[in-house]
């Protein structure tokens, strides 16, 4: 039997796996619930988005090292390439409400989920005509570095995904907290439907709202590069469906609990499957969130009757 000290080791090195994984589910379940806290509805091609972000990341890294390999070191070239996924993914944010969910603002909450729906499959098929069904490996952009620490074995990668996770909410949160547009998509989130008669242009932030949302899931997609250089058409979908089971696990429209759902999720899965053969992780992991939400049906932040944007 292991000892408690050598079982250390071993709990620091799925601690630091966990943080990894989480934090791809909560950067991706913070744009599920900043589009329900402003428009009251789930945007179901958001797991798509984070597909096309990734694919968008990895075409401007192709571009950069083919440009400026050997003559900008790699985490300038890394930095570049989230900035300018992070634009362009944001555009393709702005897109899909204008031309998907503006329309349906006025429609029953079951056609605007239907047409998210009908987006990610748009979006899957189009990688699927423009690349074809050959899965894709994304480039390295920073060398991966591994370290033991006391037994404990991690990449800088690892660390980097993790620190710039973190640095993201934290902006986020900077965001809507300290700035006029976060103020006024904190008072939408409120009431939607009265804001917009005080000066509050529903047509502006609904947009803003989806824009940051496809930033962050663009930002995601390539930390997710990094760590699983594998990308095809259907890479989003699965972790789309596990990000928004985190964001109604974290209570809707709750920024801070959509964060620590994820984290939560990331650590239940990789716990797991120290424990059960990986084939049951999915199974264990979502019958302990049903466990939970059969004791908090509206998530650990949610209210009753509320859909504010909450911090």
């Amino acid at each position: 039997m292991e000892s408690f000290t050598d079982l250390i080791p071993f709990f620091i090195q799925n601690f630091i796996n966990a943080l990894q994984r989480g934090s791809f589910y909560a950067v991706i379940s913070i744009g599920y619930s900043m589009v329900y806290g402003v428009l009251m509805l789930f945007n179901f091609a958001h797991g798509d988005i984070f597909m096309v972000g990734t694919y968008i990341g990895f075409g401007i890294a192709t571009l950069f090292l083919s440009l400026f390999a050997g003559i900008l070191p790699g985490p300038v070239i890394f930095v570049g390439t989230v900035v300018v996924t992070m634009f362009l993914a944001s555009w393709i944010g702005v897109f899909v409400e204008v031309a998907g969910y503006r329309p349906l603002r006025q429609a029953p909450r079951a056609s605007a989920a239907i047409t998210g729906l009908m987006i990610g499959i748009i979006f899957e098929t189009g990688i699927l005509i423009l690349l074809g069904a050959k899965r894709l490996s994304f480039p390295p952009l920073i060398e991966s570095v591994s370290y033991n620490v006391g037994g404990v074995y991690f990449t800088n990668i690892k660390v980097m995904i993790i620190i710039i996770s973190l640095l993201l909410m934290l902006a986020l949160h900077t965001f809507i907290q300290k700035t006029k547009w976060g103020m006024a998509m904190r008072a939408m989130s409120y009431d939607f439907l009265a804001v917009p008669l005080m000066g509050v242009s529903i047509n502006i932030m609904a947009p803003l709202t989806f824009a940051i949302g496809a930033g962050l899931a663009a930002v995601a997609g390539i930390l997710y590069g990094q760590a699983y250089p594998i990308l095809d058409p259907y890479m989003g979908v699965l972790i789309g469906w596990k990000a928004f089971v985190a964001a109604i696990l974290g209570g809707r429209g709750s920024i801070k609990g959509a964060a620590l759902a994820g984290y939560l999720l990331g650590f239940i899965e990789i716990f797991v499957a120290t424990i059960f053969p990986s084939t049951l992780r999915d199974l264990i992991a979502y019958s302990i969130i049903l466990l939970i939400l059969t004791f908090r049906p509206r998530g650990f932040f949610g209210m009753e009757h509320s859909t504010k944007l909450r911090l």
